[in-house]
């Protein structure tokens, strides 16, 4: 593994923290690079960072809060 994706990886505990728990991505680093984007496309739809797993999200904080309402009135 480049010195670099060590560094990107190291500032990031998140990234960090993936790693550990998915030993299987060392291989993959440290045959390329290349892999780097992959490897935090995975980290982001396993820990649901992505854009749509936001949105959602904030759709069901939203329904929650209007059923709390309901339930006050």
């Amino acid at each position: 593994m480049s010195i670099d994706i060590i560094m990107k990886i190291n500032e990031k505990p998140l990234e960090k923290q993936f790693l550990r728990e998915n030993s299987y991505w060392y291989k993959y680093l440290n045959r390329s690079n290349n892999y780097y984007k992959f490897f935090i496309k995975d980290m982001k739809e396993k820990y649901k960072l992505t854009p749509t797993d936001r949105i959602n999200k904030v759709a069901n904080d939203i329904n929650m809060f209007k059923t709390f309402l309901e339930v006050l009135k």
